[in-house]
């Protein structure tokens, strides 16, 4: 119902231009620059001006995306009223998640929403967060759980709803061999003379670990890459360095590591959050998706000690 030329726009500035836009839309640069001409001489102003070789959005267009902000939150809002009144919830329902999420807690949630709504189409999808908020705001997803990073939307960001949803604990794993080995807890500094094992720069991951190693007070020696905790356990198993493991995450027991809880004041761990767009949190689908999950994490991460999501 909101102006798809409108979509365009947000777009262009949540990737920072028309190239960039195209590329997460699958259209033509082309196709995109003659939507948001189209969209300019309907609103009777200029919404990009040159910047160097790019553009950057004028004034005009961050009013409108305002109110195209609010215009969408307000079909949020009606789309989840009608939905609340049918007696059969139809049409489709994507759920989108991180890895660990997609494994420990998306699959039941699917499967459960698939049992009491059959005529729902309900589909899961695994991504980055910051695929998770495109999706959302495209409207490919319908809710996503994202961790927390650097590049993360900010919670007033008024495109969509954010709600914390658990802290998840980072786990040492050190070889079985390690002089930490034998330790019921450590510190994050404790492993600073170590070589570690990183996820690919840019990935959720790799910011985690840096941004952990970086608040214990040191730069972790990056010797290897992975980004599966399976292979970063083997690599651990094999003395080529140690990882963090988040306590959702489960690991190949067959490997001979030690999983060590972190400990200090307060202990590090990744803040995980749901998120839909503005307006959505009260479809019943997603009210009931989020009643699933959190039914879900509650069981998976045992009670503690205070931790520091990251």
């Amino acid at each position: 119902m909101i102006d798809p030329k409108l979509k365009v726009l947000q777009m262009v500035e949540a990737h920072g231009g028309v190239t960039a836009a195209a590329e997460a839309t699958g259209l033509k640069p082309s196709t995109v620059s003659y939507q948001l001409r189209q969209l300019a001489e309907q609103v009777g102003a200029v919404l990009l001006e040159p910047a160097g070789r790019g553009v950057k959005l004028t004034a005009a267009a961050r009013t409108l995306l305002h109110h195209a902000a609010v215009l969408d939150a307000q079909w949020e809002r009606a789309r989840s009223d009608l939905a609340a009144m049918a007696d059969v919830q139809t049409g489709s329902f994507t759920l989108c998640g991180f890895s660990t999420a997609a494994t420990r807690l998306l699959p039941s949630t699917a499967a459960t929403l698939r049992e009491r709504h059959p005529q729902l189409g309900v589909r899961l999808v695994e991504a980055e967060p910051a695929r998770c908020f495109e999706l959302l705001l495209t409207g490919e997803a319908d809710l996503g759980l994202v961790v927390v990073t650097a590049d993360s939307p900010p919670l007033t960001d008024e495109r969509f709803e954010q709600q914390p949803l658990l802290d998840d604990p980072l786990d040492l794993v050190v070889p079985a061999d390690h002089p930490l080995a034998a330790r019921k807890r450590v510190v994050l500094a404790d492993a600073a003379r170590e070589t570690w094992i990183v996820g690919t720069p840019g990935t959720t991951y790799h910011d985690l670990l840096v941004t952990a190693c970086m608040a214990a007070g040191f730069m972790p020696d990056m010797g290897h890459q992975s980004d599966e905790w399976d292979t970063g356990t083997a690599m651990v198993a094999h003395g080529l360095g140690v990882i963090l493991v988040p306590r959702l995450a489960r690991i190949d027991t067959e490997w001979p590591v030690a999983r060590i809880p972190l400990s200090g004041e307060p202990a590090p761990a990744r803040r995980i959050l749901a998120a839909t767009r503005k307006g959505g949190a009260r479809h019943p689908v997603v009210a009931q998706a989020l009643d699933l999950i959190k039914a879900s994490a509650s069981g998976l991460v045992p009670a503690g000690q205070p931790t520091a999501p990251l």
